[in-house]
């Protein structure tokens, strides 16, 4: 039962990517990302009290409550840079950079923790840097030269490595629906924040409906994707179920195909192949 909840929570996942990019079509990208996060928060705190976990929160040490501020600040910008990216290029590029930071967090794990890293894994991580690589085309579809969405990306995935990072670090041992809503309500401040800050407050207000209908949607998308990873994460063996979510990419690049029309190349078709391979080596290996 829990490969069903790991692939519905790839399902959504991907999802969550195409919706996005429907709803900033004309919307800023810092608005857009703020008002997605009140319908996460909404998510997470619904998965807070089905679990009756918000109890737990008084007995958050200083030092775990200071790395899930970190974490929040660091999935926070990896979010506000995604959007960006998103704002600028295709999905089914960013997307893919995107999901890149596995690369950075494997190799964080050697360097800080000593997690082992044998053969089959260097050879499942060179083939996600090799199927990016080959992802990432100086021409978008549009035919117009531009690298800033590329930059974008980058720092998404620089930011969601962290992320993984300082979870890693300071937060085991505190119930994962609980630091997903402590996390949140973190993104939630400095996402508004930001838009205050930028004197974008008042394009709250001028969103289109069908716009803000797919940020909702998209919204949705993740809080489903969340709930599906954790009860998968709660039955199945972590080195499995994480892969299997990395899988969402291919959901992506489907639907921004068929509803995006976004245009898929044989170089992309094969770089999407030697990446879903790569994930399957690292689903092998992580065993």
């Amino acid at each position: 039962m829990w490969i069903l909840f790991a692939l519905l929570s790839a399902l959504a996942a991907g999802l969550t990517s195409v919706l996005a990019k429907c709803g900033i079509r004309e919307t800023d990208s810092d608005v857009a990302v703020a008002v997605r996060t009140l319908v996460v928060l909404a998510f997470s705190a619904v998965m807070v009290l089905v679990t009756s976990s918000f109890g737990e929160l008084r007995s958050i040490g200083s030092r775990s409550l200071l790395f899930l501020i970190l974490s929040g600040m660091a999935t926070g910008a990896s979010w506000l840079c995604y959007y960006r990216a998103l704002s600028l290029g295709d999905v089914n590029k960013v997307a893919v950079v995107d999901k890149s930071s596995i690369l950075l967090t494997v190799a964080a794990g050697f360097i800080f923790f000593s997690e082992p890293v044998d053969a089959v894994k260097l050879v499942g991580l060179a083939m996600i840097a090799a199927g990016t690589y080959m992802m990432i085309d100086r021409k978008e579809s549009t035919g117009t030269v531009s690298t800033s969405w590329l930059i974008y990306a980058v720092l998404s995935a620089l930011f969601a490595a962290l992320t993984s990072i300082l979870g890693k670090t300071g937060v085991s041992g505190i119930d994962s629906n609980l630091a997903t809503f402590v996390r949140t309500c973190v993104i939630l401040i400095i996402s508004w924040l930001i838009v205050a800050g930028r004197g974008k407050l008042g394009e709250v207000r001028t969103i289109k409906s069908r716009e803000l209908l797919f940020l909702v949607l998209s919204g949705i998308a993740t809080g489903a994707s969340w709930l599906c990873y954790y009860r998968a994460l709660r039955d199945g063996p972590v080195s499995v179920v994480a892969p299997i979510d990395r899988l969402s990419i291919l959901v992506t690049v489907t639907f921004s195909w068929i509803f995006l029309k976004e245009r898929v190349t044989k170089k992309s078709a094969v770089a999407l192949f030697i990446l879903t391979l790569g994930t399957l080596l690292m689903t092998v290996t992580l065993r």
